[in-house]
């Protein structure tokens, strides 16, 4: 027999430390207030679909809400908005923060993550609410939290808020989250894919979700130009197969050589780390303000975390990344040279829980 969702909330039962949280989250959002929601820069799947499902749940209960990003919501992600375009204030995000009663961040706890509106947020002395499911240590202005790394994705804290609330979730805020946890789970093959991040799925889909429309809009899309941005990335591969490292390199100028944005890089390191006895994966790529940006992935009990809080990132036990001062070949020679290290002298390891992606 299949399980019909509430027409008041979701039907799965909520922990009551998440619970409580998302009853402090809920006193800060009040009908007619101003609230901005935010997420971090180069917004993934988790955090666009959580968002966005938080504009609908509180829009539906009188709050007047604005979408305002760092940096623009990726073009695979932009069918969310589809009806709502007026939602989405990331042209004039400082404005909006500037307006703002309070403000809500997902799916990250770092305030270095907002980019150019993270030295606007601490100025403004604002409640800053996070729902965030990461392993990090939260650096954000003072406000209620909903952070519980167990969860799969933000987006199943969202759905646990509506829970908590009685909240109804409708089709649009339903599909939202469902891209979220199918994009934080790997299309349902990490390992933070729980029975109850597949019962959330079930019950979401039963709103009305084709998955295959989904998949098409998120996974189907790709320019042609992603593809020649592929080749040139995968022809950079370096393997250490006596420790199992495998890293890929994005070439100076390859964005631009084959017209595409930083958004067309998402899930190329999955490519390296699914070569087999691969433990850690790597993919680097060259800012345009001196620093390398490192992507790391892992298999089994390596600790990708770890590795990237050593050069100042984070993230989760399997997903993590760090932003690293330095040129391309500076930084990669120092970060090979101590994955090499964390991989050989027995610190690497931990227990990955089911948080990890």
């Amino acid at each position: 027999m299949s399980v019909v969702p509430s027409q008041r909330g979701g039907s799965l039962e909520v922990s009551e430390k998440r619970r409580t949280a998302a009853l402090q989250v809920a006193e800060l959002l009040q009908p007619g207030s101003h609230v901005a929601i935010t997420t971090h820069v180069n917004a993934d799947g988790d955090g666009c679909g959580s968002e966005v499902a938080l504009w609908h749940l509180l829009t539906a209960h009188g709050v007047d809400v604005v979408l305002a990003n760092p940096t623009p919501i990726p073009s695979r992600y932009r069918f969310l908005l589809s009806g709502i375009e007026h939602a989405d204030k990331t042209a004039k995000a400082v404005k909006q923060l500037d307006a703002a009663d309070a403000v809500v961040v997902v799916d990250i706890a770092d305030l270095g993550r907002l980019g150019h509106l993270a030295q606007r947020l601490r100025e403004r002395a604002i409640p800053v609410a996070c729902i965030d499911h990461h392993l990090s240590d939260g650096s954000l202005p003072a406000g209620p939290r909903m952070v519980d790394a167990t969860a799969c994705a933000t987006g199943e804290l969202v759905y646990d808020l509506a829970c908590a609330l009685n909240w109804e979730l409708g089709l649009e805020a339903a599909r939202a989250l469902y891209v979220a946890i199918l994009t934080d789970t790997g299309g349902f093959r990490y390992s933070n894919t729980t029975a109850r991040s597949l019962r959330i799925a079930a019950e979401l889909i039963e709103w009305g979700i084709d998955p295959e429309e989904v998949y098409l809009e998120v996974y189907a899309g790709e320019p042609e130009g992603k593809i020649r941005l592929l080749a040139e990335v995968v022809d950079t591969l370096v393997v250490d197969s006596d420790l199992g490292i495998a890293w890929v390199t994005v070439p100076p100028g390859a964005l631009e050589r084959n017209g595409v944005e930083a958004e067309h890089l998402e899930g190329i390191v999955d490519l390296p780390r699914s070569i087999r006895g691969t433990r850690l994966a790597m993919l680097f790529r060259p800012l345009a303000n001196g620093r390398t940006k490192v992507s790391f992935r892992s298999v089994g009990k390596v600790n990708a975390a770890a590795l990237a809080e050593q050069f100042g990132g984070g993230g989760h036990f399997k997903a993590a990344g760090a932003s690293i001062e330095g040129d391309l070949v500076e930084v990669q020679q120092r970060v090979v040279q101590a994955a090499r290290k964390f991989l050989s002298d027995g610190t690497s390891e931990g227990n990955d829980g089911p948080h990890s992606t």
